[in-house]
């Protein structure tokens, strides 16, 4: 078997489009036809149907796109040149994907150690908008932090830390005179949440299910709070919490970057909230590599110093 026939299974199967799956691979159309037409004549059957939906995979094919992405990863990750790295030394760019959270709140003490240790370094940070699983699966992202409900099972992962949740309130907003279930309930709401990837959708205040951690918490208690402000973004609910009465229910290192604001007022939340993961991920094509290594220690140091 020609072991080039995978890798166009690979890219065939990610991309479901002949012309799109060349262009991956710098090729041009008809040979990716070709190649498509090896494919099925090697396993007897049509790998991708044209529907109105476009091409679709098989059975026989989606079976086999796990196998054969987990041969291909493996062969590369093994295939890795494994220098060591001069972190004095390098002008390597580093590409994060990061909340405005985890932006927020770890990468300043990140960039702060990356300038003493590593000077010439940059770092090129990204929002979970700009990318998707298949750049980091294919290592044109270094690392990707931030909280997610599902992963593919070939990436790396590691907890950076846990948060639990807080309320940022005015100093001056009268539901601190009595700050309990009740008011809170009473009161207006910022509703903050962004996690995976992909561009987000419109919200809707009567999906719980898609409300988040906070809103499913009130739900378990038959609750539900009055919410004026969707955003996917927390500086937004911060600054708009500090100069009106809304209440902002955020993960509590967010809400601490306004500890020292005498304006504004950090409150724990009047009932129990689960607690939540940031994660960092990457592809197991970087996982050996000297350079990768040193900055997944030096986040985990970073983590460790905030804790």
């Amino acid at each position: 078997m020609d072991l080039n026939l995978l890798v166009y299974l690979d890219v065939l199967l990610r991309e479901k489009n002949v012309t799109k799956a060349a262009g991956q691979l710098n090729i041009t159309q008809p040979a990716m036809s070709n190649g498509l037409k090896r494919l099925r004549n090697l396993l007897n059957d049509p790998i991708l149907v044209r529907t109105s939906e476009g091409m679709v995979p098989t059975e026989r094919a989606r079976e086999l796109a796990p196998i054969v992405r987990g041969v291909l990863l493996t062969l590369e990750e093994t295939l890795q040149p494994n220098k060591d790295f001069e972190p004095e030394q390098s002008q390597r760019v580093f590409r994060i994907m990061a909340s405005d959270y985890a932006a927020s709140t770890l990468i300043p003490v990140l960039l702060k150690k990356m300038r003493v240790l590593a000077p010439n370094t940059s770092l090129d940070i990204m929002t979970p908008s700009d990318v998707n699983f298949h750049d980091v699966e294919n290592g044109k992202v270094d690392m990707a932090i931030n909280r997610f409900d599902q992963l593919p099972q070939s990436f790396h992962q590691k907890t950076v830390w846990r948060d639990t949740f807080s309320c940022l309130i005015n100093a001056k907003n009268p539901v601190l005179a009595r700050f309990n279930l009740d008011s809170y309930l009473k009161a207006q709401h910022i509703w903050v949440s962004k996690t995976g990837f992909g561009v987000g959708v419109g919200m809707d205040p009567k999906d719980v299910q898609k409300l988040g951690w906070v809103d499913e918490a009130l739900a378990h208690l038959g609750k539900q709070r009055n919410i004026s402000v969707f955003t996917r973004n927390y500086h937004v609910a911060m600054h708009l919490s500090v100069g009106m009465d809304l209440i902002a229910t955020l993960p509590t290192r967010a809400a601490r970057l306004y500890e020292n604001d005498p304006s504004m007022a950090i409150m724990d939340p009047p009932f129990v909230i689960p607690a939540i993961e940031l994660k960092m991920i990457w592809s197991p094509l970087l996982h050996q590599d000297a350079s990768h290594i040193w900055f997944r220690r030096l986040i985990t140091e970073v983590a460790e110093e905030l804790n």
